[in-house]
């Protein structure tokens, strides 16, 4: 699917990370790419994070396929996360928007709602295009949130304990909702078989990066790495902390934190673990170097995250694995990142082949 009428750069612009948008329909031609029978299914399976919402109640898939029969035609909304790792073609609706950079993507959340449906008023920590699939659904915006904002107590769902919309619009199959961080909104289904692609981005918290790269560094220190003063001059007063020992002290925790390299390095590996890492992706027979010839397309796993630094020595990362990539290794991996799908160029190093065999035996690549 491609979008018409939309102009990324404006996008970029004009309102991302700044204000709502509601773009109507802008696809060349938009289809529906799931049937809500297989979604229900999809919610069924023990490897799915899903949730049925029921006014104010929750419940945690796996669903019981029976479920679906007692719930009625009013007031319900089941929830499916990351879709786009098991239907290709829901992994397909994230090509468009890729004008934003491939490691902000998260994944494509898919919701089903019969009319009455929602989750109630709330607000996200991430940019997110909701694209209605199937049926209607209404929005309503509202003011920007923060952390100050009160919220109803609940231990599933971050309900808005006041809501006033500024905006409101019914979305039709094809159109597209931009809301940008901290925006409230409420989205209710209009009518039966509502679905909503939700495409979710990612953005890390400043505690959360804190914390992690701390964790890091301070898994390569030992308590041998000790504050030291040679040279230390005698003070006028014994009681002071003197600007020299700040300094020292300061240098002593900084350098190792604020080493870019390293931060690079880390982040790669970081950013690039899988949503669902305990899932084995591997395939059921092994691939051998014979599969890979010139002009075999390989495909991205859409579970798997691929990203790149550029070197030298370009660093490809894998599902939170790092690849120090030289020669031909370099483009192979920039072409890795830049696409869902490549062909097997026609002559390969064998660093570069060894590269490729190891993952696709990971289930990160398959064959096309």
């Amino acid at each position: 699917m491609e979008l018409e009428r939309f102009d990324a750069a404006v996008f970029l612009r004009d309102h991302w990370q700044r204000r709502p948008l509601l773009i109507r329909n802008p696809w060349a031609s938009w289809s529906n790419p799931l049937e809500p029978d297989d979604l229900a299914g999809l919610a069924c399976e023990s490897g799915v994070e899903s949730r049925l919402v029921r006014g104010r109640s929750v419940e945690h898939g796996p669903i019981p396929e029976e479920r679906f029969g007692e719930l009625g035609a009013s007031d319900w909304t089941l929830l499916v996360q990351a879709v786009d790792h098991h239907v290709p073609a829901v992994a397909a609706l994230i090509e468009p928007f890729r004008f934003v950079p491939n490691w902000r993507i998260d994944d494509v959340m898919v919701s089903y709602a019969v009319d009455g449906g929602g989750v109630g008023p709330h607000f996200d920590q991430y940019d997110v295009f909701l694209i209605q699939g199937l049926g209607r659904r209404r929005w309503r915006i509202g003011p920007r949130c923060d952390e100050t904002t009160r919220l109803l107590a609940h231990d599933d769902l971050r309900l808005l304990a006041e809501f006033a919309a500024t905006d409101e619009w019914v979305l039709e199959p094809g159109d597209i909702l931009y809301v940008p961080p901290g925006f409230a909104h409420d989205g209710v289904a209009v009518g039966g078989d509502c679905m909503t692609y939700s495409i979710g981005f990612r953005a890390p918290s400043r505690r959360e990066l804190i914390a992690a790269w701390c964790d890091e560094v301070l898994a390569d220190l030992t308590d041998a790495d000790r504050y030291g003063d040679p040279g230390l001059a005698r003070q006028d007063n014994p009681g002071e902390i003197s600007p020299d020992a700040l300094a020292r002290l300061l240098a002593l925790v900084t350098e190792r934190i604020a080493d870019a390299d390293a931060f690079a390095r880390w982040f790669g590996r970081f950013n690039s673990v899988p949503r669902y890492p305990e899932i084995d992706w591997s395939p059921e027979e092994p691939i051998g170097p014979e599969d890979l010839v010139a002009g075999v397309i390989l495909v991205r796993n859409p579970a798997s995250r691929f990203a790149f630094i550029a070197g030298p020595p370009t660093l490809l990362f894998v599902d939170g694995e790092e690849f120090a990539c030289r020669d031909d290794m370099v483009a192979l991996a920039e072409r890795l990142c830049a696409a869902p799908e490549m062909e097997i160029p026609a002559s390969l190093s064998a660093a570069a082949r060894d590269l490729l065999h190891t993952l696709c035996n990971r289930g990160c690549l398959g064959l096309g």
